[in-house]
């Protein structure tokens, strides 16, 4: 059974209920997919909910009044559309109505982590929200690449998140240990630079917050991939050539990436999986496809799973 069956199959047997931020046919027929093979109660904002009004979740309606007046901070009187689909499914979320949202397959990624950034927040103690695409390669080895979407040029303290967050990700979808390489054009001194400082500090802070971690760096990606490359740059790394996370030092880099495995080696893409909220919400491209809004909120409902 591949990595994207058993998603399927697990979601099947706890359906969550997730809700579509976006109200289109792709919209209509993932909903009545997901709906019909029993992989989640999925509910289309703007024809199955219509207002956090409409649906009486007090939680929601108090949380969205709080945060329409808070008078410091970021948000301070900055406008708040209570019609918007993203503030609607992000404030059903936020409070339990809902266990998780799907967005982005009509509106820019910058709208849906603004939504999510104010009506979701992050978790506690996570400072970066970031994101990362899970790769399914055709002999079927599932990678994690982040950050591919959100973080134009992490510190090295956000790429500890990054690494960090991937690595989770990487963990629940998969079940599989996660072996994390930070990436650069150097590996292990083989080139001096400030970008290569920055990912050596990031795999130092990394190495002190999550020791559990299997993660190293700075690598150049055959060395981390390859282990005949790996024997010869970097022999006494525990990292070097069996990868399975990789962390790009920049969203260049890790954009550029993800599409050429997609595109020119043939892996299936899922995501952006958003990270870092206090809850969960996925972008979608805004050219996806009816299966691609499918299996985005299959792994949502399964992120949303308890335990």
């Amino acid at each position: 059974m591949s990595v994207v069956e058993r998603w399927f199959e697990k979601a099947a047997e706890q359906p969550r209920r997730v809700l579509l931020a976006d109200h289109d046919q792709r919209a209509i027929e993932a909903a009545d997919r997901l709906n019909r093979d029993g992989l989640a109660e999925a509910l289309i904002v703007g024809r199955d909910v219509m207002s956090v009004a409409e649906v009486g979740h007090r939680a929601a309606q108090e949380h969205l009044a709080a945060l329409a007046a808070v008078t410091e901070g970021p948000w301070a009187g900055r406008f708040l559309d209570l019609d918007d689909p993203l503030v609607i499914a992000t404030a059903l979320v936020q409070s339990g109505w809902a266990d998780a949202a799907v967005g982005g397959a009509t509106r820019a990624t910058s709208d849906v982590i603004r939504a999510g950034l104010r009506v979701l927040g992050t978790r506690p103690g996570v400072e970066t929200v970031s994101s990362c695409f899970l790769l399914v390669l055709p002999d079927g080895q599932p990678v994690v690449f982040g950050d591919c979407g959100v973080v134009p040029d992490p510190s090295s303290t956000q790429l500890c998140d990054i690494a960090r967050d991937s690595a989770a990700t990487f963990q629940q979808l998969v079940g599989a240990e996660p072996v994390v390489a930070l990436l650069s054009f150097s590996t292990k001194g083989s080139a001096e630079h400030p970008r290569v400082d920055k990912i050596r500090t990031a795999v130092d802070l990394l190495r002190a917050q999550a020791p559990e971690l299997s993660v190293d760096g700075e690598l150049q990606f055959d060395a981390a991939w390859d282990p005949e490359v790996a024997a010869i740059k970097a022999p006494d790394s525990s990292v070097a050539g069996r990868a399975n996370v990789f962390v790009f030092p920049d969203l260049d880099s890790g954009n550029i990436a993800y599409k050429l495995t997609e595109r020119l080696g043939g892996a299936q893409a899922f995501g952006p999986l958003l990270q870092g909220f206090n809850g969960v919400l996925h972008d979608l491209s805004r050219g996806c496809s009816v299966e691609d809004m499918v299996a985005v909120s299959v792994i949502a409902a399964l992120q949303a799973q308890p335990g």
